[in-house]
C-alpha cells in the first residue's frame, strides 16, 4: 500500500487538471470534485507507513540485488545508505497532518460547490493543486522537490484568490506574489547553498551526512542557509514580516477558500519548521529566531486585530496570532513542547476553518463585513451565533476542548524548558484573543441591531452549517482525548531530539 503514499500527491493533481478541462461542464465538475474530494481524507488512513522512492530508486542498502555487482569501495562506504531518488516519507504524523488537511480541503470544496449555481472548473482546479502542493510539503524528503511544491502552493492560492471576485482581490494577489517573488528565491538561495556544501538535496542524507563528521558543520554556509530557509519559512506560513499581507489574503477570499488557505498555512509552517529543526538544530540562534518570530507573530496579529473594523480582516489577524504557538512548542525544542506545538497546529487548522465558515454565514445574511454596520443577528439564525460562539471558545482556549489542551500543554513545556516568560505570554494574549472575539461577536450578534440594515431572508447554505459541524465535532473529540492526535507525533520527534 505504499503506492498510495505518492496517491495523495498525484490524485488531487489529476483531479484539478480534469476540472480545468472540464470547466462548464457543471455536473460533471461537482462530482468529480465532490468525489476526489471524499477520497482525500481517506487515502492517509488506509496507505502504509515507510518510505516511497519515485522511478523505483531506493538506497542501495535496500537493494542487495545491485549491491552484488558494485565494487567493494562503494558498497563498503556511506554511498549505499544515500538516497538517489526523489523521495516521500509517510509515518504517523504526517498521517494526522494529512487527513486534517484532507477534511478541511473536503469541507471547504463541498462547502463552494454547494453556494453556487455554477461551480468554476479553474476555481477546483486551484483548490486541488494548492491541496496537493502543501501534501507534498508535508511528505517531501528532497529539499528541492519542497521548493517547487512551495512555489505551486504559493501561485495556487493567489489564483484562489483572484478566482473570488472580491473587491481589491487582484491588488491582493498580485502583492502577495510580489513578495513571493523575493521570499522563494532566497529559499531557493538556500537549498542551493546545502547542496553545494553537502552536495546533496535529500533532507534525510543531509542529515547523516552532519552527524557523522562527513561534512564541516562549523561553516557559516550553514548558518547562511538557515537565515534564508527561515525566510522562506515566514512568508510560507504567514509568520511577521508578511502578517499583514497573509491576513489580507484571507480577507479577499471567499470563506471557505479562507479556511482552507488557513490550513494550508498551518501545515506549510510545522512542515518546513520541522525541516528547519532537522538541518539547524544544533544552531541555537535559529531556535532563537523561531521563538522570537513567532512571539512577534501572537503579539503583532492579536494587537492588529484589536484595532480592525472589518470581521474578515480581524479573524484573518486572530489567525496569523494563533499560528505563533506553534512556533513557541518548535522553537523550545523539548519532547512535550514539540508535541504541543504539532497538537496545536492541528487544532488550528481545523477551529479557524470552522470560524471563516461561520462569519462567512453573515455575508450571506447582510452582504456586509463592516462591524460597525452590524448588530442584531442573534435573533435572525441563533443557531449558527451559537455555533460561532462556541468556535470563539474553542479558538481562545477554553476546556474541555482541543485548543485548550495544547496551549496547557504549550504552557507546561515553556515552565518545564525554564522560560516561565513565555508562558506568562501565552496565558495574557489567549486573554486578549478571547476579548477581541467577544468584542466582535457582542457587535454582530447581541448589540441592537442599526436602522437601515437588510437582512436577507435566503437561508445560509446547509453545506456550511455541515462543515462547521463536524470542524467542532472533530475539535470536542480532540479536546476529550487529546492522546488520539499527541500519540502520533513520536516519529517525528524521534527524529528531531
Amino acid at each position: 500500500m505504499k503506492s498510495l503514499i505518492a496517491l495523495m500527491v498525484i490524485l488531487p493533481i489529476l483531479c484539478g487538471l480534469l476540472l480545468n478541462l472540464l470547466h462548464k461542464k457543471d455536473r460533471t465538475i461537482k462530482i468529480l470534485a465532490l468525489t476526489v474530494a471524499i477520497i482525500l481524507p481517506i487515502i492517509p488512513l488506509i496507505a502504509s507507513y515507510g518510505a516511497y522512492y519515485f522511478g523505483g530508486y531506493p538506497p542501495i542498502a535496500e537493494n542487495p540485488t545491485i549491491a552484488e555487482y558494485l565494487p567493494a569501495y562503494i558498497t563498503g562506504s556511506y554511498l549505499v545508505k544515500f538516497h538517489p531518488a526523489i523521495t516521500y516519507i509517510f509515518n504517523s504524523a504526517q498521517r494526522i497532518f494529512i487527513f486534517i488537511l484532507g477534511i478541511v480541503a473536503f469541507l471547504a470544496i463541498f462547502t463552494s460547490l454547494n453556494e453556487v449555481k455554477k461551480p468554476s472548473g479553474v476555481y477546483s482546479f486551484l483548490m486541488f493543486m494548492a491541496t496537493a502542493a502543501v501534501t507534498a510539503i508535508v511528505l517531501a524528503d528532497d529539499i528541492f522537490n519542497l521548493y517547487v511544491f512551495f512555489e505551486i502552493a504559493a501561485i495556487s492560492q493567489a489564483g484562489i484568490i483572484l478566482s473570488s471576485n472580491i473587491k481589491g482581490s487582484y491588488k491582493m494577489a498580485l502583492r502577495y506574489l510580489f513578495l513571493g517573488g523575493v521570499a522563494a528565491p532566497m529559499l531557493l538561495l538556500g537549498v542551493a547553498l546545502l547542496l553545494g556544501a553537502i552536495g546533496n538535496v535529500n533532507i534525510s542524507d543531509m542529515i547523516f551526512a552532519m552527524r557523522n563528521g562527513l561534512i564541516d558543520q562549523g561553516n557559516p554556509i550553514f548558518l547562511t542557509a538557515a537565515g534564508l530557509i527561515i525566510f522562506g519559512w515566514l512568508y510560507g506560513s504567514g509568520l511577521p514580516p508578511f502578517h499583514t499581507i497573509k491576513s489580507g489574503l484571507y480577507s479577499k477570499a471567499l470563506p471557505h477558500a479562507a479556511s482552507l488557505i488557513q490550513a494550508f498555512s498551518v501545515f506549510t509552517l510545522v512542515a518546513l519548521g520541522i525541516i528547519i529543526l532537522r538541518l539547524f538544530y544544533y544552531i541555537p540562534v535559529v531556535r532563537w529566531a523561531i521563538i522570537i518570530f513567532s512571539i512577534a507573530g501572537m503579539a503583532l496579529g492579536i494587537s492588529m486585530a484589536i484595532m480592525q473594523t472589518d470581521f474578515k480582516r480581524l479573524i484573518g489577524f486572530l489567525a496569523v496570532g494563533e499560528l505563533g504557538y506553534i512556533g513557541i512548542g518548535l522553537g523550545l525544542g523539548t519532547t512535550m513542547s514539540i508535541t504541543a506545538g504539532l497538537f496545536q497546529a492541528v487544532n488550528e487548522a481545523l477551529v479557524t476553518a470552522c470560524l471563516f465558515l461561520g462569519f462567512g454565514t453573515i455575508l450571506y445574511q447582510t452582504g456586509i463585513s463592516e462591524i460597525d454596520k452590524l448588530g442584531g443577528l442573534l435573533k435572525y439564525r441563533p443557531g449558527v451565533a451559537g455555533l460561532m460562539i462556541l468556535a470563539g471558545f474553542i479558538m481562545a482556549g477554553i476546556p474541555p476542548f482541543n485548543v485548550f489542551q495544547s496551549k496547557l500543554m504549550l504552557i507546561e513545556s515553556a515552565i518545564s524548558a525554564g522560560f516561565p516568560e513565555l508562558a506568562i505570554i501565552m496565558i495574557l494574549l489567549s486573554i486578549v484573543t478571547f476579548m477581541t472575539f467577544m468584542k466582535a461577536y457582542y457587535s454582530i450578534y447581541l448589540k441592537p441591531e442599526p436602522r437601515g440594515l437588510e437582512v436577507k431572508a435566503e437561508r445560509i447554505p446547509s453545506s456550511t452549517i455541515f462543515s462547521m459541524i463536524i470542524l467542532l465535532v472533530i475539535c470536542t473529540i480532540l479536546g476529550i482525548l487529546p492522546q488520539l492526535a499527541t500519540s502520533q507525533f513520536g516519529s517525528i520527534i524521534h527524529g528531531l531530539l
